[in-house]
């Protein structure tokens, strides 16, 4: 019933208010309203391109950018952050060398990336190649961004620079084209005549870029051979983009953290459990099917074997066995789970009692309805090797350590009670393998707050 109220076109947008006060930005049809609620400013997904001079390295980027149409994206050039030179420098502007990290105002570069990820504006300074020196009348206003573009051909040598970057690409093409290309570009952008640029390639460009640019190739995550030519590997790498784009920003700091995908149906089941006009009946019914959709994936995550068996033909014993401890769970993989991840006290407390009981860090898998960023840094900084597997990550924690929006005190709406009795948490080691024996069941109560 809920698949087809959602899959009628064209939803009205409402404001919801949750039974704590905070505002839910929703999308309504008919009765199934779909929710996605007011966080803070994404942070920037921030894409260093390098490679050899005139390797492609700007095509590449516009290539990027065009296929990233639907969302806001910047380049930031390094070649804007040269210094201006000296009287003397420009006395001596043939024994120059460009192509040497010391020719780049990195701190600037540094302080430019900085109030970007801040989700600032900031004008960069225009350089004229001619004069070489930065124009003080003409700058280039850069806006707050989903995705900035840093390209150049230095620009994985510094490591305060690198860290900055979620993604890596280095555009590695032949030598000779390269110089053609150079050549091509200096005399008819940069009024250099083809003696000089050739003279400039062979006595600073090719040892720099032997020296700088190639050992900084083992920096990048992606390689693309013939640059702009490759457009099977852009395609890939925009791909990716898009994804990192679609995920929570904890996601792009934590590999180990899981959220299931975003659908209506998902959505829809979030505005239901979490409106406070939501009927007890309804609130069960929908927290259950959202609960097998993250205990379903986080099943995914088990590591799994063939194996050939026979059909049973006759009594083939007990096939379920309950425990408080079991002897073996230092074996079995576990599911530990909380319908509510808030500060991760109570959390950390259960995953260091497996750790004692001898289950290692890397089989445990951490299951949750909703999740705030306080609770998975706390787990994900403690515990790097496990999992997190969760159907919506909020906002953030309130001064009383609520999440919010979240969706009020979970086991109260679920089992319809008012009494603060203990808050439950539960543990499955799962049976990975071959035998005949079921997996027991661990309850732990746990009074420390989520």
């Amino acid at each position: 019933m809920l698949r087809d109220k959602l899959s009628k076109p064209k939803p009205e947008r409402i404001m919801k208010t949750t039974k704590d006060g905070h505002l839910v930005n929703g999308l309504y049809n008919d009765e199934y309203p779909v929710t996605k609620h007011k966080g803070a400013n994404r942070v920037p997904f921030i894409i260093g391109v390098a490679g050899g001079t005139a390797s492609g390295k700007t095509t590449v980027c516009n290539m990027i950018i065009q296929q990233l149409h639907d969302h806001r994206v910047v380049l930031v050039n390094q070649d804007s952050f040269y210094r201006g030179l000296t009287s003397e420098e420009k006395a001596k502007v043939g024994d120059y060398n460009f192509d040497h990290p010391d020719a780049f105002d990195t701190e600037q570069l540094l302080e430019c990336l900085e109030t970007l990820k801040a989700n600032q504006p900031i004008n960069i300074p225009e350089y004229d190649f001619k004069r070489h020196q930065r124009c003080t009348d003409k700058f280039r206003k850069v806006n707050a961004s989903d995705v900035i573009i840093l390209e150049g051909i230095l620009i994985f040598h510094d490591v305060r620079v690198r860290e900055f970057m979620n993604m890596k690409i280095f555009v590695d093409t032949d030598a000779d084209v390269r110089l053609a290309r150079r050549i091509r570009r200096d005399t008819l952008e940069r009024g250099r005549d083809v003696n000089g640029v050739i003279e400039q390639y062979g006595k600073f460009v090719k040892p720099a870029f032997d020296d700088f640019v190639l050992p900084t190739k083992k920096y990048a995550d992606v390689i693309l051979p013939r640059g702009g030519d490759n457009h099977v590997a852009i395609d890939l790498i925009v791909q990716h983009i898009r994804t990192k784009l679609g995920q929570h920003d904890l996601r792009k700091i934590y590999p180990n953290v899981f959220v299931i995908q975003s659908t209506f149906q998902v959505r829809g089941m979030h505005t239901l459990i979490r409106d406070q006009d939501t009927k007890k009946h309804d609130f069960v019914f929908y927290s259950d099917r959202l609960i097998r959709l993250v205990v379903e994936h986080g099943l995914g995550h088990l590591p799994f074997t063939e194996r050939q068996v026979i059909t049973p033909t006759g009594d083939n014993g007990k096939q379920l066995i309950y425990e408080k401890l079991p002897r073996d769970i230092a074996e079995r993989h576990v599911l530990l789970m909380d319908p509510i991840l808030g500060t991760g006290n109570s959390a950390i407390q259960a995953i260091l009692l497996l750790l004692q009981k001898g289950v290692p860090e890397s089989h445990i898998i951490f299951l949750n309805l909703i999740s705030a960023p306080e609770g998975i840094h706390a787990v994900c900084k403690k515990f790097p090797l496990l999992k997190i597997v969760t159907s919506e990550i909020d906002a953030g924690l309130n001064d009383e350590f609520r999440v919010v929006p979240g969706m009020g005190e979970f086991g109260d709406r679920y089992f319809g009670t008012d009494d603060d009795g203990p808050e439950q948490m539960y543990m499955f080691p799962i049976e990975t393998k071959s035998s005949q024996a079921q997996s027991p069941a661990l309850e732990i109560l746990s009074n420390g707050k989520r």
